[in-house]
């Protein structure tokens, strides 16, 4: 019973007194998709209910949201052209305790790192591109599928996480007899292609202060991820100094340590550790394997396995469930 309009859940975020806030993407009375913030009391009256008021020719597809300690409300997240399902950047919205907003764009073509997940021939020509647009005064547009995970607070600055992707496909010939039960929707099936998964192709973290204003921000190549379920795989720590980087894949942890714009240690892996030093573990993709937040600075790795002792014949293989607990130092 608490929403009545069409929407899409974005997050729902609670407080220690009872009360809770929820974010939704859905449309305005002007027909423009954009955010709205609903929050209400412990015991589910509604307090307050507005939305985020976006630029012409913009929409707001996808948010997150913090409150600060001067009860002041960020929502950052992707935007989007009027009517486009892809995204075009990062909006910064700051909203005062008096409901005044202000809101800051970030086209993508605006961010230093962004495209460093690419090759470096690739990259400096997609930057050198976006300089001669700039001088000709013409915009600068890229499109694409983003996802936002995570906004928090970091020192006096705050940080947003979030990851790309795009959806693949695998062409099939009506020749090949493969046949498309009447069952599969269109999301799966796309005239003579079939869904294999999502590609991930990097993390992006950006830094801004408490107006909204971006002060740096940074990336993570993903290239080796690919899913039929969207979610978070890349996690972040913390530390003073330093923030780290990292996700699980194959059995080994991908790591990358930065310090606002730079990179203090690029693309390092450590293998995920077994209960015996000499076990190998099998090469296998399609068994499960994650890493998720625990506790304080712990992480946990978990899964399934398949172990080879290598004091027995290779073709003795013991499945195993595992979890590991995993700190960065």
């Amino acid at each position: 019973g608490l929403l009545n309009e069409d929407g899409e859940l974005n997050q729902i975020k609670t407080f220690d007194d009872g009360s809770f806030q929820l974010l939704i993407s859905a449309f305005n009375y002007y027909k423009k998709k954009t955010i709205w913030i609903k929050d209400y009391m412990a015991d589910g009256t509604l307090v307050h209910n507005y939305a985020l008021i976006p630029d012409e020719n913009k929409s707001l597809i996808f948010g997150r949201s913090i409150k600060t300690m001067n009860n002041m409300q960020i929502v950052a997240g992707v935007y989007g052209n009027r009517l486009g399902e892809y995204s075009r950047g990062l909006f910064i919205a700051t909203i005062d305790p008096n409901n005044i907003q202000q809101l800051r764009y970030y086209n993508y073509g605006d961010l230093k790192n962004f495209f460093n997940y690419m090759k470096a021939k690739r990259t400096n020509r997609i930057k050198e591109r976006i300089e001669r647009r700039k001088i000709k005064g013409k915009k600068i547009k890229f499109n694409y599928r983003f996802l936002v995970h995570e906004l928090v607070q970091y020192n006096d600055q705050y940080l947003l996480l979030g990851e790309a992707f795009y959806p693949q496909y695998k062409s099939i010939s009506s020749s090949s007899g493969f046949f498309i039960p009447s069952s599969i929707g269109s999301s799966v099936v796309r005239g003579n292609q079939i869904f294999e998964g999502y590609r991930y192709t990097h993390a992006v973290i950006i830094g801004f202060n408490k107006d909204g204003k971006l002060i740096w921000d940074n990336s993570f190549e993903i290239n080796d991820i690919k899913t039929f379920t969207l979610e978070q795989y890349v996690k972040l720590e913390v530390k003073p100094e330093k923030i780290v980087l990292l996700y699980l894949y194959d059995n080994e942890i991908r790591t990358k340590i930065i310090q606002g714009d730079k990179v203090l240690e690029g693309k390092s892996v450590d293998p995920i550790k077994t209960l015996h030093e000499n076990d190998i573990i099998a090469k296998d993709n399609k068994e499960t394997r994650k890493l998720d937040y625990w506790y304080n600075n712990y992480f946990y790795a978990y899964g399934v396995q398949n172990i080879i002792s290598p004091s027995q014949n290779n073709s003795a293989r013991r499945r195993v469930f595992f979890v590991n607990k995993v700190s960065y130092r």
